[in-house]
């Protein structure tokens, strides 16, 4: 299977600033990949080449098959962009904002129109389709936003922190969006400053930091790389507990609570070595609760900074 995006050795300066320094990504099709970065790390100059809105100064890049800088046109035949703000016409209702949209890609009548019925159903848009945006909840907007983009019909949808701003319920039902973009085989690359929003959506993440990527995974190999995992073990009697503490010499012991914290990268191999141990030694658990980092601590640990929420709090 072909990817959906490939970059080799992406490079992009603004004067002496250094924005992009030979970034390598691979993108799967029919996944959610997110990027996640310090303000300034260079996600949305990524997106604007992918797009072809702004020119490299030196790389390989394709999406959907094609050469960003040699085949714009059919590059952006295959794609959809949805930036950080709304480009919703407030003077028009949602419907006409999608008819206009089937318009400027030169749809036929029947065909625009039958795309847009489907869009206004599937976005949870129909009883607002004949109003204007202007009386848009934050979380509406965004998806009729999302919509105009899909008029076309895209294989690949960038999109650039579409969640800014908006609150938990509508973050939520933009997140409903995705899902339901990739479970139909769209490919969606998302930039992002909610950490939550990449462990929920995200197939695989991207940190990007200096202009390079400094770490790609799954959440939780990302997680497994940062220290500070455990197997927390609870037990029925202060014996067990005093039996397991010898056997774990490292490990952290609360008597009143009788549970014991044994250090743990969070791995599958990890976790079995401790069951055998206890095993070995005839020691019941009553209970067993694995904790891991989350997505604040991999970015603190491979950014040296704190997460752009924890700054804006």
């Amino acid at each position: 299977m072909n990817p959906a995006i490939s970059v080799r050795g992406l490079r992009k300066s603004f004067g002496d600033q250094v924005v992009l320094d030979g970034l390598d990504l691979t993108v799967t099709e029919g996944s959610v990949f997110a990027l996640l970065g310090p303000n300034g790390s260079g996600k949305t100059t990524t997106v604007d080449i992918l797009s072809t809105l702004t020119p490299a100064d030196a790389g390989e890049v394709r999406v959907a098959g094609s050469d960003v800088a040699k085949e714009p046109r059919a590059v952006r035949r295959a794609i959809a962009v949805t930036g950080q703000f709304t480009a919703v016409d407030n003077l028009l209702t949602g419907a006409e904002n999608l008819r206009l949209m089937a318009d400027l890609l030169h749809l036929d009548r029947r065909t625009g129109q039958a795309r847009a019925a489907d869009l206004l159903e599937r976005f949870d848009l129909v009883e607002a389709a004949t109003t204007y945006p202007v009386t848009y909840s934050g979380g509406m907007r965004r998806k009729l936003d999302l919509a105009m983009g899909l008029m076309g019909d895209p294989r690949i949808v960038f999109l650039d922190e579409p969640t800014t701003g908006l609150d938990p319920r509508s973050r939520r039902a933009v997140w409903d969006v995705v899902r339901g973009l990739v479970a139909d085989g769209v490919t969606v690359l998302l930039t992002t400053q909610y950490l939550e929003e990449a462990d929920q959506l995200a197939d695989r993440i991207g940190v990007l930091d200096g202009g390079r990527l400094v770490a790609e995974g799954t959440a939780a190999e990302l997680k497994r790389r940062v220290p500070g995992g455990s197997v927390r073990l609870q037990f029925a009697g202060r014996q067990f507990l005093d039996d397991a503490t010898r056997l774990f010499p490292g490990a952290s012991a609360d008597p009143d609570a009788l549970t014991l914290e044994v250090p743990s990268d969070g791995g599958v191999r990890a976790l079995k070595d401790v069951l055998a141990r206890l095993d070995a030694a005839a020691i019941n658990v009553d209970d067993l609760t694995l904790h891991t980092p989350d997505l604040d601590d991999v970015f603190l640990a491979l950014t040296g900074r704190p997460t752009p929420e924890e700054v804006a709090s």
